[in-house]
Parts: C-alpha cells; structure tokens; sequence
C-alpha cells in the first residue's frame, strides 16, 4: 500500500498524463468538428483498459491502478480514491458555472415548449426502455441477480431519457447557440429529462433496498432544497453579491470573503442533495441559478472555468474509463444487443423531441438539431451508469454497452446539429452555425447573455 506522499506524486503523474493525451487528441477531434469536452471524455477511455490496457495492460496498471490488497482483502486503491474525489469535485464545481450561465429569463419565455417537447424525450424512451430491458433480463447476464423486469425498465428508461447537461452546456456554448431560443430550450428540456431521470434512479435504487421511504425522500428533499435556495437562498446570495460588489468599488480585484462563502453554500447544497438522494450535481447546479447576475458572478466564473473545465473534470472521464472494457462486449449476442441499445436510443429520444418541436412551431431543420442536441449524454450517463454499478444493478457488460452509447451518441451530436443547421446565416452574411460575436446586437430572437457560460 503506497503512503501519502507516493499517491501524491502519483496523482500528480497521473493527472499531467491526462492532460498531455488531451491536447494531443484534441487537434483531431476539432478537424471533425467536435468540441474540446469530447475530446476530454475520450482520453478517459483510451486510458482505461480498453485501449491502454490492452495494448499495455502493464502499463495501464502501474499508471493507474484500481485495486489493491491489504491484509488479504482487496480495496481501492488510493490514487483511484484521490482520481474518483477530485473528479466529484470538478463535477460539483462544473455545474455550479453552469447553473450561474443558466438563462432563467429565456427559459421563463419558452417555458410551454420546453415542459412539452421535453416530453418526447421520457415517453418513448420509457417505453423502448421497457422492452429492451425485458429481452435484457430473459437473457440474463445484463443486470444482477434479483433486478427484476420493471427495476430494470426503469434503469434503462432513465439511461435513455437522460441528457449530459453540463456537456450539452458546453456545446451549446461552442457552437454559438448560448442565449438562442434552440439553446435556451435543449438546456430546459435536458434539466426537465435529467430530472426525471434522477427521480426514476433514486426509485430504482430504493426498490433495491427494499425501502420506499429512500425515493420518497429525495423527492422530497430535492423539492424542499429547489424552492429553499430559489427563494430564501437567491436573496442570502444577492446580499453576498452587495457585499462583493461593496468591495470591488473599494478597490479590491477579487474579494475574498464573499467568494468563500459562496462556496461554502455551494458545498453545502451539493452535500445536502447527495444525502438526500438527488445527487450532488444537482444540488451544485441550483446553487448557480440562484447567483445574482452581476460583475461579481462573472469574475467568479472567470477564475473557476479553466482550472474546473480543463484540469479537474478530467478526472471524472479518467475513473469511467478506468470501468470500461470493451473485451466483455465482444460476443455476437452481446454485440447485438448493444446494436439495439444504441438504435432506440438514437432514434427513440432524438426523433421524437424533433416531432414534438415540430408541432410546438419550431422551424424543420432547428427541431432536427434540438433532438441531435439531446442526444449527448456522455457526463451525466457516465454519473447514472457509475451510480447503477456502485448500487449493484448492472454488469460490467451492461456498463460497457452503455458507456459506448454515450460515447457515440454525444460524438454524433455537434456534427449532426451543425450540420442541420447548416443555413442558418453567420453574422456578417456567412453561411453557417458559428457563434454571434461579442458586442453585436442580438437577433429577433436572441439577447444578449449577461456571461459567457463555462467552457
């Protein structure tokens, strides 16, 4: 067992190695017109025993080892447990910039087509979720023992309608949709799904437990926490942000005092949503929304972006990938029904969000790209997928055929939404999708956003 100071240097190896194999993959995935968190999430898995592991599984293990052996039994090994940490981390921090870039105005706006195309995207994956699940469990070998047919319809139907809002964050921000009325909405419709899917998660987990009370508490909880920090929580926070601003027109460059105590409400809503059984995340994330709007917040996010986007949640992807091989899929009947998994999770939840735009009015090709814009999973699947093995419903081959799905679903998404959008005029008459430069005037449709998002 390694001491303190050895995991330390080798976290620290770790970590660089991460980032190295980052930026050089990076210039590949930008050729294909992928953002630079796609990127990020990949290297998680090309250094996991999926493609490190097998071409140098010696290698793989001595750079990062899983397990290890103390007093006959075996555990974590201390640098996955300081990995796994500092990419819950990162995560918590990540939607927290999130939340704070979170368009509440917009979303008011558009609320009735949000609530109702985001409907698209629970229904049918409930009922492909429903089906593919029973042909899982009469086969045997996807879930554990005792997971029975609707347990696992519920696991499914949650992998299924669930969106990667942060990364869809990210790419909405990338691809110059930030403050559109299609980004505004696929970011309501991703926290409307990703909702549900938690509530189906929890209500899964507690099942399995044999205790009802576990999903009636997060339920609960969650609620109480949503309107606690919207009401109660927004002011204490608009009182922090006359507190900074006191400061910063004293002179100050970045005050301290408030800064602190913001993240120490942030942890705190972060803890409090876990114990109930919402998630961190989530708890992270509405402590953003509730920030106040103001030069405060904006410098806030300025110095939390780079270090959270680009060096902490890395280590999230690093874990997953490190639960990743792709050896066990490779079987025909596998195979298949991971075929099957990635056919009605493409179509069953992207075409029909892009119908129900189409009757809420939305323009053909902008309804095309919202249901390719919900289509990536890769963050928030990777988190649900990590949950479902530590609560010990799903095998490692189910994992692995939904770790791939995210995978080539969140690859397939950017190309496809730029590509239905292909028309749409850049600013100063070019064709395409790019972003609206900063310091033009919005469009009929647009304003103007108060802050750029995190990365």
């Amino acid at each position: 067992m390694p001491s303190p100071a050895e995991t330390t240097v080798h976290f620290l190896l770790q970590l660089g190695i991460v980032l190295a194999v980052y930026r050089l993959i990076w210039p590949v995935f930008k050729a294909l017109g992928q953002v630079q968190v796609v990127a990020i999430m990949v290297t998680g898995f090309l250094l996991g025993p999926s493609l490190l592991g097998a071409l140098a599984p010696g290698v793989q293990e001595r750079l990062f080892p899983t397990e290890a052996v103390v007093a006959g039994e075996t555990v974590a090994h201390p640098s996955f447990t300081v990995l796994y940490l500092v990419g819950q981390l990162g995560l918590v921090l990540y939607m927290f910039l999130v939340g704070s870039a979170f368009d509440t105005g917009m979303f008011l706006r558009h609320t009735r087509d949000a609530v109702s195309t985001s409907l698209a995207g629970i229904v049918p994956p409930a009922v492909f979720g429903c089906v593919v699940a029973w042909l899982m469990v009469s086969q045997g070998g996807y879930f554990t023992e005792g997971v029975t047919v609707w347990q696992a319809g519920l696991f499914l139907t949650a992998a299924i309608a669930v969106t990667a809002f942060p990364m869809l964050a990210w790419i909405i921000h990338e691809s110059g949709l930030q403050g559109t009325r299609l980004g505004t909405i696929a970011l309501a419709c991703a926290a409307a799904d990703d909702a549900v899917s938690w509530i189906l998660l929890a209500g899964v987990v507690a099942s399995t437990k044999g205790d009802p009370v576990l999903a009636m508490a997060a339920f609960g909880g969650g609620l109480l926490y949503l309107v606690l920090m919207l009401t109660l929580g927004r002011r204490g926070l608009a009182a922090v942000g006359r507190w900074a601003q006191r400061r910063l027109r004293a002179g100050e460059e970045f005050p301290a005092g408030p800064f602190v105590l913001v993240v120490i409400v942030l942890l705190a809503g972060a803890w409090f949503t876990d114990l109930a059984g919402v998630y961190a995340v989530f708890g992270a994330f509405i402590v953003g929304v509730a920030m106040p709007r103001d030069r405060f917040t904006e410098l806030m996010r300025s110095r939390l972006e780079p270090l959270v986007g680009y060096v902490l949640l890395p280590a999230f992807f690093v874990c997953s990938g490190l639960n990743t091989e792709l050896s066990l899929i490779f079987e025909w009947r596998i195979l298949l029904m991971a075929g099957l998994v990635l056919l009605v999770s493409s179509v069953g939840k992207g075409l029909a969000i892009a119908l129900a735009a189409r009757v809420q009015g939305i323009e053909r090709n902008e309804a095309y790209a919202l249901g390719a814009l919900m289509n990536a999973r890769g963050l928030m699947e990777l988190i649900l997928l990590n949950i479902g093995l530590q609560a010990g419903l799903v095998s490692m081959q189910l994992y692995t055929i939904l770790v791939l799905m995210a995978i080539v679903t969140t690859l397939a998404a950017t190309p496809l939404q730029r590509w239905f959008l292909r028309d749409r005029p850049k600013p100063g008459g070019a064709r395409g999708s790019a972003a609206r430069p900063k310091g033009t005037a919005p469009g009929p449709r647009e304003r103007r956003p108060e802050a750029d998002p995190a990365p």
